[in-house]
């Protein structure tokens, strides 16, 4: 949602939209994986699939990966079909960098916040983990992925911003309430009303990176994720994002709650404890 139109390390304004200071070193290209990666119609995204896994990678290096109206429409298609086949999901960015925002050589517009919100809701809303590889810029829209996903992992030179009072924007409110919940709100209200950029450093100190490394140990914990229990993970993760008042958000997890009890993988996981095996959890 948000733009990058400064280099928010430098304090200069960049004139290409996304371009923080220079063009975007090599990084991170596509994971070197089992299933090679199968590009979609356009060629903004990336996927691929191995071990009930899903890498998606933002493939715009040459915009530091800011995302326009097709790229996210893109994006929205991507995660649609990762949800059908997979247990995780790996969020990542090509050539070094996560993503730099929203790409203000396109008109930003209602229509594009929109969509941009349902975009948030399919990932923050998905039954499986999902994981955020970053590196490089994170910053507006990219910070907006990254709070999405259940967890992080969090290379050394990454930057985070949310710097919309540089360009008289806000966020909405699921932005700011996420924003806060996972980095604290003196961190929040430091990067939204100052403009300040965090580090890798802040983030690990902050709690708002659970690992500090790269892709392959991003690909790791998702793949951890896997052998678990999938109605646990879908049910735990309704229980917390429902908070306070929101009735509804508890009567989901109370009914996903009584599912785990009652499920086959309850049995399954009880007779592998028993016979000191590795359980096969079906999600039933």
């Amino acid at each position: 949602m948000l733009g990058d139109r400064f280099d928010l390390r430098h304090g200069e304004r960049a004139e290409d939209g996304v371009r923080l200071g220079g063009t975007a070193e090599q990084g991170h290209a596509l994971h070197p994986h089992k299933c090679p990666a199968v590009r979609l119609d356009r060629v903004a995204i990336t996927s691929s699939t191995s071990d009930r896994v899903t890498l998606l990678t933002i493939d715009r290096p040459e915009r530091r990966n800011a995302l326009g109206h097709e790229a996210l429409d893109e994006l929205d298609a991507a995660l649609e079909a990762a949800l059908v086949k997979s247990r995780a999901l790996v969020l990542t960015g090509a050539g070094g960098h996560f993503c730099a925002g929203a790409d203000l050589t396109e008109l930003e517009d209602v229509a594009f916040t929109d969509r941009l919100a349902e975009v948030l809701t399919r990932l923050s809303q998905a039954p499986i983990t999902t994981v955020a590889a970053i590196s490089g810029s994170c910053m507006g829209l990219g910070m907006q992925l990254a709070v999405a996903c259940d967890l992080r992992v969090v290379a050394d030179d990454a930057a985070f911003a949310l710097p919309v009072a540089r360009l008289g924007l806000m966020v909405n409110h699921w932005t700011l309430e996420r924003t806060t919940r996972f980095w604290g709100e003196g961190a929040a209200r430091h990067m939204v009303l100052t403009g300040a950029v965090l580090t890798a450093d802040d983030a690990w100190r902050l709690g708002f990176t659970q690992v500090r490394g790269g892709l392959d140990g991003a690909l790791e914990l998702a793949r951890r994720a896997t052998d678990l229990a999938p109605l646990t993970q879908a049910g735990s993760k309704l229980g917390f994002d429902a908070h306070g008042a929101d009735s509804a958000g508890v009567a989901r997890y109370e009914a996903a709650f009584a599912t785990a009890w009652s499920s086959d993988d309850l049995t399954e996981g009880r007779s592998a404890f028993r016979e000191r095996r590795a359980p096969e959890f079906q999600g039933s």
